[in-house]
């Protein structure tokens, strides 16, 4: 017989359920009775951890899509103005954690063009934070001397699409990852051309 769930294992059983669902067909055309079916427990075991699907959604972003430690990696990286430390930091773990997962990216996708507002709570805490840090960075790399003068946050910007459009057509389209390249090199050789074309 297996050992019984801890209310916190439970939640994360539940998460990662609906993670996978919301991924696959959208936070609109899922059900809860689907969640359930899915984590291996009733529709009143869902509603005792979360009182809503919206407040399950938030813990999703909260539990597979925090930024804390990046920023707080690239912030070290910024102290020492150590330019290709920050941006690897960002690119690396945006790179790596949707290797591991690509679920949430499907799932930002799918709540984006259904037009849930949850989608732009992410934006709002979690990608908005990420471009005004790399925007306040380059700024300050562009008072230094040592970036050329240019949109600080449209920099920001340019660099994390580098990124996306990687991900996308990888983890969304299906398209055959080059043989032999690791995660790495592909963040090192997106900050090179970054930083190539920003620098003095």
């Amino acid at each position: 017989m297996s050992a019984r769930l801890t209310g916190e294992e439970r939640r994360r059983v539940i998460i990662d359920a609906a993670l996978t669902l919301f991924a696959q067909k959208g936070y609109r055309g899922t059900t809860t009775k689907e969640i359930a079916q899915a984590a291996g427990c009733s529709e009143a075991t869902i509603f005792k951890h979360f009182m809503t699907k919206d407040e399950l959604y938030s813990a999703i972003l909260e539990s597979k899509a925090s930024i804390e430690e990046t920023v707080a990696r690239a912030a070290q990286a910024a102290a020492k103005k150590d330019d290709a430390g920050v941006f690897c930091a960002v690119g690396r773990e945006a790179l790596l954690r949707t290797e591991e997962d690509p679920s949430l990216m499907r799932l930002l996708l799918f709540s984006a063009l259904e037009g849930h507002e949850l989608s732009h709570l992410f934006y709002e805490s979690k990608v908005r934070r990420l471009h005004e840090f790399l925007s306040d960075y380059i700024a300050q790399r562009i008072a230094d001397g040592a970036f050329r003068s240019m949109n600080p946050l449209i920099a920001a910007r340019g660099f994390v699409g580098m990124i996306v459009h990687y991900l996308l057509i990888h983890e969304i389209f299906g398209v055959k990852r080059e043989a032999g390249v690791l995660p790495e090199q592909v963040v090192q050789m997106f900050v090179t051309l970054f930083l190539d074309g920003i620098r003095r």
